[in-house]
């Protein structure tokens, strides 16, 4: 018997570690036109689908919001939702190097860089 994955509306989740909030703070503070951070996604990448995320100046209306801190609303897009539903960003340094990292349970295969994902 095969498992059918379904989901509400309701029951989606998206979150930020502490230091993937306090990088979105700065980024948002450096920003005084912003209205939160946006994650999308894009067909692109090594793996099928890219993550896509920016600051947001301005509301298209297909977002759903997702106060992750008092002070900082994650947006995501309709279109990603189903993609990236129970997804945890975090934010990593690792040497020289910081980037944010998606830790999300649908992606099947990911690329070395960690960017793009497939489902």
């Amino acid at each position: 018997m095969s498992e059918v994955n379904t989901f509400s509306p309701n029951e989606i989740t998206v979150s930020m570690t502490e230091k993937a909030i306090n990088y979105a703070r700065k980024q948002l503070q450096n920003n005084a036109d912003a209205k939160g951070i946006v994650l999308g996604i894009k067909k692109s990448g090594c793996s099928g689908f890219k993550y896509d995320l920016q600051i947001l100046n301005d509301l298209l209306g297909n977002e759903k919001a997702f106060n992750v801190a008092d002070d900082v609303i994650l947006y995501v897009t309709s279109e990603a939702l189903p993609y990236v539903n129970g997804t945890e960003i975090d934010y990593t340094t690792e040497g020289l190097n910081s980037t944010m990292k998606f830790n999300n349970p649908n992606a099947k295969d990911e690329c070395g860089c960690g960017e793009s994902f497939n489902i």
